[in-house]
């Protein structure tokens, strides 16, 4: 098949495909970070969502029906969803809509596991009459075009394809973990195994599930009401669907590759405080893995309208400077250093303060005369005058959440500023 022949047939599957994105869950291991808001809501980069990275890639990869699960927490999820992603034409049958949970079954329980959410929105997925339907999780940071997967998906004549790639041993115990064939096919799958299966063509990795999964419409459905059947099912794709379908039906596993440098491609799961201060620590660097500034794969997001960054006061003990960081719109550094850190827009850095090695969420203030390293502080945080965070663990973990890697997490309510933040 010619590369003409194959852009055209990409084309045509994303078209008839509808995106679900499971956006429900807490993140429970950000500890504070998602007390007011899903993990899929949690600020990522600067200026983004982390869901803003799946939804992108959907647009990107020409899927543009997509529907969004929410369930935890999810205001500030829908609230950014409908301001930043309502630009798609309903008249051409583009939307991304949002399914929060809603009791839909008789018996009234909330989503119970991933197969679950699915299977309580069947009658909406039904309703938009998709050939295939692409599940993905909401919550990890990753740029990949979606169409060379469901073009696998049917050259296979698959039933359901699992997206996945190589991790550690060790790192591959807190996901699904598979073993293939020769023509790819999965023949054993262990969700969070103790000691996972090692990868054919690398000992020291595993196969493990991305939580991404193209199934063929008709068959997601007759497997999703055979599930819901089932008592003892906990409804999960991991633990309960994939296992049983992997001696009946065809299911192949996709590797998720580089597809123009080859090899491991940029994907990460920002689901603990130390993994989310290395992800967006890892952006400050002069050239990280994840290119934000990729014209032919861009991160779209809902953004204010803000005056640039400013930065004032040149004198030798007060000099408003950023180096190696990256400093988001509506910001002010006035007579304060700011070194290797991220700042989130509308954050404003008081004079003889100084920032480094530290995220800084939306709308925080740090007042005069502070120094904050290693630490991430979250939205609408007022720093006091004088604060030290990141010197003294030992004293920080009095007031504050302490990493096991020694990221200090300052939210407001740990400093006694009940603005129960939304977003």
């Amino acid at each position: 098949m010619n590369n003409e022949n194959t852009h055209r047939f990409v084309s045509r599957l994303t078209r008839n495909t509808l995106a679900l994105v499971l956006a429900g869950g807490r993140g429970t291991r950000l500890k504070n970070l998602t007390d007011w808001r899903a993990k899929p809501s949690v600020p990522f980069g600067g200026k983004f969502r982390i869901i803003d990275f799946p939804l992108s890639n959907c647009i990107n990869s020409g899927i543009r029906r997509i529907s969004v699960a929410t369930q935890y927490r999810s205001h500030s999820l829908i609230r950014h969803i409908q301001k930043g992603w309502s630009f798609l034409r309903a008249e051409f049958g583009e939307f991304v809509e949002l399914m929060p949970a809603a009791q839909q079954r008789i018996d009234e329980s909330w989503y119970e596991g991933t197969a679950d959410a699915v299977y309580q929105n069947l009658n909406i997925i039904r309703s938009h009459a998709p050939d295939y339907v692409l599940i993905l999780a909401g919550d990890h940071i990753y740029k990949m075009d979606y169409g060379p997967m469901l073009a696998e998906h049917f050259e296979n004549k698959a039933d359901m394809t699992v997206g996945c790639l190589e991790v550690p041993l060790e790192m591959a115990k807190e996901f699904g973990v598979m073993s293939v064939d020769n023509d790819g096919r999965i023949i054993e799958f262990a969700e969070k195994p103790e000691n996972p299966n090692p990868s054919p063509n690398n000992p020291d990795n595993a196969l493990a599930s991305m939580g991404i999964y193209v199934f063929s419409a008709k068959f997601l459905y007759e497997k999703l009401h055979e599930d819901f059947s089932k008592s003892s099912s906990s409804h999960d794709f991991g633990k309960d669907i994939i296992p049983d379908l992997i001696k009946t039906a065809n299911i192949f596993a996709y590797r998720f590759r580089d597809e123009q440098k080859g090899g491991q491609p940029y994907w990460r799961d920002v689901g603990t405080v130390d993994a989310f201060w290395e992800a967006n620590m890892e952006l400050t660097s002069v050239t990280p893995q994840l290119n934000l500034y990729d014209k032919h794969w861009p991160i779209w997001t809902y953004q204010e309208q803000l005056p640039p960054a400013k930065f004032i006061f040149n004198d030798e003990q007060r000099r408003g400077m950023a180096v190696d960081s990256m400093v988001s719109g509506g910001c002010l550094i006035s007579g304060a250093k700011v070194t290797n850190s991220l700042l989130f827009s509308n954050v404003k850095v008081n004079s003889y303060s100084a920032i480094e090695d530290t995220v800084v969420l939306p709308d925080v203030v740090v007042g005069r005369n502070c120094n904050i390293k290693r630490a991430v502080i979250d939205k609408g945080v007022l720093i006091p005058a004088d604060t030290i965070i990141g010197e003294n663990l030992e004293e920080d973990a009095k007031r504050f959440y302490v990493s096991d890697n020694g990221i200090v997490l300052v939210t407001p309510e740990m400093l006694d500023q009940n603005v129960h933040n939304s977003g």
